[in-house]
């Protein structure tokens, strides 16, 4: 089928249009991939389906067509690796999950972030890493090396799938999300076992446990994260969805399943774009136990629910335990050092 019949098919307004089929999906990966479809058509497809959206089975063969493009990454498959995708960018509140990411390494699991920093006036994770000292700009195979030694690397889309980068730069161009900001979530570049995805849109959340299962991924926790990164909230309750054995169930998850009292929202408050240096001194201070309070419980909570997804738990409230020690003893604390002497050494 022409790229121009695909077209037709999904932007028919709202009581004509239909779903693409799996193999529909392929042909208009490969359109917009490879260069086949014109620019206005791209354009068109993206708008089209912004409208329309995207049904379980558009999600999951656009995201397996996108795979096909570039080799996963050659980590060992017998690391408890998870797959952290972060693509939302913060306004509001300091990225947590950086923090949790570096203390959940430091206790025995292993975490590959992978995210951009193309969302205008909501700065992503790697500006804070980077601030850290932590490296954002390796190549694959660099990333690679770092997860399978270190148990921690970040990784940009941009180096490991530009197309997927480019469509998800085209935000800035057509003033909108589009398919591409799902599909990347779910790129999984490692092909994880375990994958953690947070999300901000309603609509997208059951359609997303529905098509990772389709994808076949062995587990895999939905959240309705704080301000749509895979985070979990320290002032309210959060709706989760837990993927496993190709079971999907509801859990709403509070600081009170890990043994802690909810945090006031002001102890989550983030930096403006330009003090990404700031944010960094906390996470720093955090991980070296020099931080105690709401902000040093965000951060625990959220390591907890990676070491819990890693299988290094039975129950959060475990796993919380697990993620203090790490604080409290110094390992987090090591474990930063650790990863900043290692981009160090591979600058130079």
């Amino acid at each position: 089928m022409a790229f121009h019949e695909l077209l037709a098919k999904v932007a028919k307004g709202p009581k004509a249009s239909k779903d693409l089929t799996w193999d529909e999906c392929r042909q208009v990966m490969k359109a917009l991939v490879e260069g086949e479809a014109t620019p206005a058509q791209v354009g068109a497809f993206l708008i089209a389906m912004r409208f329309k959206t995207e049904s379980v089975t558009e999600l999951a063969a656009l995201t397996a067509a996108a795979r096909q493009y570039v080799p996963p990454l050659a980590i060992s498959r017998d690391l408890a690796l998870v797959d952290v995708p972060t693509y939302a960018g913060k306004q509001d509140t300091f990225h947590a999950i950086v923090a949790a990411a570096i203390v959940a390494s430091a206790a025995g699991a292993v975490v590959l972030m992978h995210g951009y920093d193309g969302v205008s006036g909501r700065p992503g994770a790697a500006g804070v890493l980077k601030a850290l000292g932590i490296s954002v700009d390796d190549d694959p195979k660099q990333v690679a090396d770092e997860v399978n030694r270190k148990g921690f690397a970040y990784l940009d889309i941009g180096l490991y799938h530009p197309p997927v980068y480019r469509f998800l730069d085209m935000r800035q161009e057509l003033g909108v999300r589009n398919v591409f900001h799902p599909i990347a979530r779910l790129l999984n570049p490692a092909r994880a076992s375990v994958q953690i995805v947070g999300l901000s849109h309603p609509p997208y959340f059951e359609k997303t446990a529905e098509a990772l299962r389709m994808l076949g991924t062995a587990r895999a926790l939905i959240i309705r994260g704080v301000e749509g990164d895979p985070e979990l909230s320290a002032s309210m309750s959060t709706r989760v969805l837990e993927l496993r054995d190709e079971r999907i169930t509801p859990l709403s998850v509070a600081p009170k399943d890990f043994g802690l009292g909810f945090v006031p929202s002001r102890e989550m408050a983030g930096f403006p774009p330009d003090q990404r240096d700031k944010e960094a001194e906390l996470l720093r201070r955090i991980l070296q136990n020099q931080v105690q309070g709401g902000p040093k419980d965000w951060v625990l909570m959220n390591a907890a629910i990676l070491l819990y997804v890693a299988g290094k738990g039975n129950s959060l409230a475990a796993c919380l335990s697990v993620a203090r020690v790490a604080v409290d003893g110094g390992a987090a604390a090591r474990k930063l050092e650790e990863l900043a002497r290692a981009s160090v050494a591979a600058s130079s």
